[in-house]
């Protein structure tokens, strides 16, 4: 099921969209020349930003493996972006073929795309919603039709809450999210940061100020907050490519310089 709830005229190409220009680090073709012009910036600035943004993919395919090997059944993806395979329900369903997932981005053009890439093998499903207004979400028809919150769920914050702004409390979003979950239920969740790159001048925030979303890069201290309620599983809130790795390290390399946070939690 696939509620698009926009028209074709709400596509604006003109301005960079995070899910486009994540999409573009990704390697993918969905994207505009405002999303490539504003996503070569962040490379230029912090070249690490490409490899950054395939560690957090990667974290995610762990974080739901791990997740579902845990009995979880379910997953609201807020903030899907544009569909990369292998997406969310992908992963969940090498472990439990049943999965239910419910998809959530505000991008149309991620909408576009869902029918095809995200809610066509069933018991998965897509609607528009903003992470800023985190009722709209729990009231949704789609998903209520597609989650029993009489179970665990999985909820998935990946690369998102970066995208938004210390004055629209991100820690009280992610406590309206969460807090009607049932014991058992896991918070995954990762966010970009500054704390591996402190000798970077350049600002990458600049080239999200003209994007339909702003970029808030928080430190360590700033995002293990949002885990509140959620006592994080073990290693903790770690540089991404540490949690729970099935390959080994190097010793050295880019994996030192990824700069996303990430880690899950677990609803006693």
């Amino acid at each position: 099921m696939t509620d698009k709830g926009f028209s074709a005229d709400e596509i604006d190409t003109s301005r960079p969209h995070p899910a486009r220009m994540y999409d573009y680090y990704l390697g993918g073709k969905d994207n505009y020349e405002a999303d490539r012009e504003a996503a070569e910036m962040v490379i230029r600035m912090t070249p690490d930003a490409r490899p950054s943004a395939r560690a957090n993919r990667d974290f995610m395919r762990r974080a739901v493996r791990h997740s579902a090997a845990q009995g979880i059944r379910q997953f609201i993806d807020i903030g899907t972006g544009i569909p990369t395979s292998p997406n969310t329900h992908e992963v969940a369903r090498t472990v439990v073929p049943d999965a239910r997932i419910a998809y959530v981005d505000n991008d149309p053009i991620v909408a576009a795309h869902a029918g095809a890439r995200l809610t066509n093998t069933g018991n998965a499903g897509f609607f528009l919603a903003d992470v800023r207004d985190p009722d709209s979400i729990l009231e949704h028809a789609t998903l209520r039709e597609l989650i029993d919150f009489d179970e665990p769920v999985a909820l998935m914050l990946v690369a998102l809450l970066h995208f938004v702004r210390d004055d629209e409390d991100p820690t009280g979003i992610v406590r309206t999210l969460g807090k009607n979950l049932p014991s058992g239920s896991r918070l995954i969740l990762s966010h970009a940061t500054t704390d591996f790159h402190r000798d970077v001048d350049a600002d990458a925030g600049e080239a999200y100020k003209n994007a339909t979303s702003t970029l808030t890069l928080r430190g360590r201290e700033h995002i293990e907050p949002f885990f509140d309620g959620f006592p994080l599983v073990e290693p903790g809130l770690v540089q991404v490519p540490s949690w729970r790795p099935d390959t080994p390290l190097p010793e050295t390399g880019e994996h030192t310089r990824i700069a996303f946070w990430g880690g899950v939690g677990h609803k006693p």
